[in-house]
């Protein structure tokens, strides 16, 4: 049996038993009351019946004689006739009249006339007033008991009679058949009550079942508590974020892998439309959202994949669930790898290079011309067996540094811009942490790339430049980042850090940042207590714009303490202005 119908049958058998429970009551204390009105009129017509004049000498007369006339006599005697009369008008179920001893003077059944009655006198003959309720010769019934008393020897001076001695009693009765005629005539406003509380309370009831089964959307409490620890058990066990909403708008679950991937608190129990979310989180779940649509987003210093689903049970909406992925590491390792491929691609390139000089050298030795074999072989050893296409290349000493930025520099080549390295570059130490220097570096080479392509500059280059402080502990790298191209078109500084934001739509810069890139460099930076921003916004025609980065904790000191610096080594922004200088001709 399902656990709605036990509760609705509990519920039925409890409304049952307090409907017949209250409808007893009301019926004993309606009953009660019809006796005691009973009673009361029962003592009235007993007080009234023993005050009479007449029936007090009659009874006085009969107690002097000697002995209790026979029941004949009775019969026809003044006192049977009063209180038959008595009896007929009022509807009662006796009227008796006794001696002081106790024995009939009159009774409705004349064969009992001179017998003792049957109830017990005693009280009424000791001068005391009494209602009972008792079984008599005649059944039950409830009444009263009143003494009665001989009238006074002499009148009192205003002609009015004074009480003698106790001569006998008056005992009236009245049927409880006819009490339970009158119940049964009072029960059925009680019956008609208690029908209308049964059938309120089974309403109720049956509404009650039908709520409890749309909010437990029909499932047992054991399926309920199943479903509990089991979501308590995945939402908490995956990596995934999972934000639930509920379909009146409030957050029902927000596991910690989503706080953590966001960066916020839980924020279970808050509204949807005002929680501090992501505005594009937010959109996912908008009414004309299409169902499993994903965004990317920046946030917490991690790149997101969002989708949201409608989630339904049966016919029901339960409102929207948000997941989240984690695609940080993904995207840096995706960058390592196009950094490796196009370094690949170079090698094999330069491979060929390095044949045909192997050749040259063989065929100068095989002619004998050993003066040129020697002078061909002191202007490989100046450039090195493999070249990149960068300018002062040689001002790079890390081998990360001289390997990423020359895969980068056959990109751009490809692409028809020059990559040079500023002169102000001087980098000491060695790249201790390859990963973020590789998505900072990379991003800022690739929308500068970007941008001198769509620039409308004749000449199209990228400038770098790179400080470090490896003499300190910080472990600190600068980068400036410069371009021929039309630079911010307008644009705030600060627009193209915004999460989302992308400039595909603006032909004077169509590279920058490409939605996540400098939103995630800058939140990496700032992660490590450093920052990305804006030197310089450009102009049309060039030069364009110029961004530095400061990425703290990334460079390694030199096994050898690092070379000393140089007499008036320019600082990260004296670098920048140096190349915005020199780039303005």
């Amino acid at each position: 049996m399902r656990f709605s119908t036990q509760t609705l049958l509990l519920q039925l058998g409890v409304v049952l038993l307090v409907v017949l429970l209250s409808g007893a009551v009301h019926a004993w204390l309606v009953y009660e009351r019809i006796g005691d009105e009973a009673e009361n009129q029962a003592l009235t017509l007993a007080r009234t019946v023993a005050a009479d004049p007449n029936i007090r000498e009659d009874v006085q007369a009969i107690s002097k004689e000697e002995g209790t006339p026979p029941a004949s006599v009775l019969a026809a005697g003044p006192l049977q006739a009063a209180a038959e009369a008595a009896r007929i008008r009022t509807g009662a179920l006796f009227v008796v009249i006794t001696d002081e001893t106790g024995l009939r003077l009159a009774h409705p059944e004349i064969a009992r006339l001179g017998e003792r009655v049957s109830t017990d006198p005693s009280v009424a003959l000791a001068g005391q007033e009494i209602t009972t309720r008792n079984t008599g010769t005649l059944g039950p019934s409830a009444g009263a008991k009143v003494p009665v008393y001989a009238p006074a020897s002499a009148p009192s001076p205003d002609n009015a009679a004074t009480a003698g001695p106790i001569v006998g009693e008056v005992s009236v009765g009245y049927s409880m058949e006819s009490l339970s005629k009158s119940l049964a005539q009072d029960i059925v406003p009680i019956a008609l009550t208690a029908g209308g509380a049964l059938l309120a309370g089974v309403l109720a009831s049956f509404l009650l079942r039908a709520r409890l089964q749309r909010l437990t959307l029909g499932l047992e409490p054991e399926e309920i508590s199943t479903l509990v620890h089991d979501q308590v058990a995945v939402l908490q066990g995956v990596d995934e974020g999972v934000i639930g909403i509920a379909a009146d708008g409030r957050i029902s679950v927000f596991n910690a892998a989503a706080a953590r991937l966001l960066d916020l608190p839980d924020a279970t129990g808050q509204d949807w439309t005002t929680a501090n979310v992501p505005g594009q989180l937010k959109q996912l779940t908008r009414p004309a959202a299409r169902d499993a649509e994903a965004v990317e987003l920046v946030a917490g210093g991690r790149v997101l994949v969002a989708s949201a689903r409608k989630a339904w049970h049966r016919k029901e909406d339960l409102g929207w669930v948000v997941m989240l992925r984690d695609r940080t590491e993904l995207q840096q390792l995706t960058r390592q790898l196009d950094a490796v491929g196009t370094m690949s691609t170079a090698l094999r390139a330069q491979r060929h290079e390095f044949a045909n000089q192997l050749h040259t050298i063989a065929g100068f030795m095989s002619i004998g011309q050993h003066e040129q074999a020697k002078e061909y072989l002191a202007r490989i050893s100046a450039t090195g067996p493999l070249k990149f296409p960068v300018e002062q290349a040689e001002l790079l000493q890390d081998t990360y540094l001289q390997a990423f930025v020359g895969a980068k520099s056959v990109e751009a080549s490809e692409r028809g811009v020059a990559l040079r390295i500023g002169p102000e570059t001087l980098v000491r130490g060695h790249v201790a942490d390859p990963q973020d220097v590789t998505t900072v570096l990379g991003n800022l080479i690739d929308n500068a790339v970007s941008a001198a392509v769509a620039g409308s500059a004749s000449e199209r280059w990228v400038e770098l430049e790179l400080l470090d402080d490896a003499g300190q502990d910080s472990g600190t790298l600068h980068i400036v980042v410069g371009d021929s191209g039309d630079g911010l078109g307008g644009l705030e500084p600060e627009e193209v850090f915004a999460e989302g934001f992308t400039t595909s739509e603006q032909p004077v810069r169509p590279g920058a940042g490409q939605g996540l890139g400098l939103a995630l460099v800058r939140q990496l930076a700032r992660r490590r207590g450093g920052d990305v921003r804006v030197l310089e916004t450009g102009r049309k025609g060039g030069p364009g714009a110029v961004f530095m980065a400061t990425i703290p904790g990334v460079m390694g000191r030199a096994a050898d303490g690092g070379a000393e610096a140089p007499t008036g080594t320019a600082s990260g922004t004296e670098a920048g202005t140096t190349m915005r200088e020199d780039s303005s001709g």
